[in-house]
């Protein structure tokens, strides 16, 4: 019998003696596994919450169920258990609005459409804030870590980006952004359209088509986008061309949440063409470079430490 199909009756509470047990040794197998289990745990209490305030009462919970399970799965490009799904409720210009944070883990990336039709693909610890639906002004949503959007052109109502760093507003375009809040790093990359990037000290610079904006030694740099191939991590693929080391660290530690310590400097310089599949893992990374370059790492488990030597 599907796991799926035993979790949904376990959490319904329709669960058979046998059934239970079978769910109870699937939980022991694996931590992932409990993982999987509060991530649908969590559609489900929304679900049904949402089912008691505005579905009909002809509604049953199994249609609910099954109608946003396989939503879910539509716009996913990862596994529920790789996506954390939280939900609040605010207030913005007389109306209540029903926010929702959607947490991607590292090592795994995601994609979804929001309530106007705009699609945004979600990179490795990224994590984006939305409402179920935006207010009459406006359309604004907030990112920390890095998020391709396709905007749905709305010209009475533009599209804001909020970052720690920067705000990028639009209308109707296609653009990156790169903005994690544990680091000083910000770049948006605009590939269709315009938009506009914006904080309380520092007038709107426009970027054009092919065109990117970030900081560097706490400057904004303004230039052309260098390597459209990178842009490839909504495939799940790392790619890169004439980078140094140093780069592709900083990158591999954003994906894969580790620190890394280079104590052989003179790596760093070096350049490199090439592209990885995030789902292998940062140590085949390593593993490859090994190939030409003699090196040794160590890898601290605990505290998320690659040591290279």
């Amino acid at each position: 019998m599907d796991i799926q199909y035993l979790l949904q009756h376990y959490i319904k509470g329709d669960a058979t003696p046998d059934e239970k047990r079978r769910v109870i040794r699937w939980l022991e197998e694996d931590d992932t596994h409990i993982h999987e289990y509060r991530a649908l745990r969590k559609l489900h209490d929304w679900n049904t919450w949402n089912m008691e305030t505005s579905c009909p009462k002809k509604c049953t919970k199994t249609v609910i169920w099954s109608k946003w399970v396989q939503e879910f799965f539509k716009i996913a490009s990862v596994l529920l258990i790789g996506v954390l799904v939280t939900y609040f409720v605010i207030h913005q210009n007389g109306e209540e609005l029903q926010m929702q944070t959607l947490h991607v883990p590292h090592g795994q990336r995601a994609e979804l459409h929001l309530s106007d039709g705009t699609e945004v693909w979600l990179n490795s610890g990224s994590t984006l804030t939305f409402p179920d639906r935006f207010a009459h002004s406006a359309r604004s949503v907030t990112l920390d870590g890095e998020g391709y959007f396709k905007v749905t052109k709305n010209e009475k109502k533009p599209f804001t980006v909020q970052t720690a760093h920067y705000d990028v507003h639009v209308l109707g375009t296609e653009f990156n952004v790169i903005s994690y809040s544990k680091n000083n790093y910000f770049e948006t990359s605009l590939l269709k359209g315009s938009v506009d990037i914006v904080t309380e000290n520092m007038k709107p610079v426009r970027l054009k088509e092919n065109e990117r904006l970030y900081v560097k030694d706490e400057k904004t740099v303004k230039g052309q986008i260098p390597d459209f191939n990178y842009f490839k991590w909504r495939e799940g693929l790392i790619c890169f061309e004439k980078e140094n080391l140093a780069s592709l660290f900083r990158k591999l530690e954003l994906y894969y949440d580790v620190r890394i310590i280079v104590e052989n400097k003179s790596l760093l310089d070096w350049s490199y063409n090439g592209k990885f599949r995030i789902r292998d893992g940062i140590e085949h990374v390593l593993r490859v470079l090994q190939r030409r370059h003699q090196f040794e790492y160590t890898k601290n488990e605990e505290d998320s430490i690659i040591i290279i030597e």
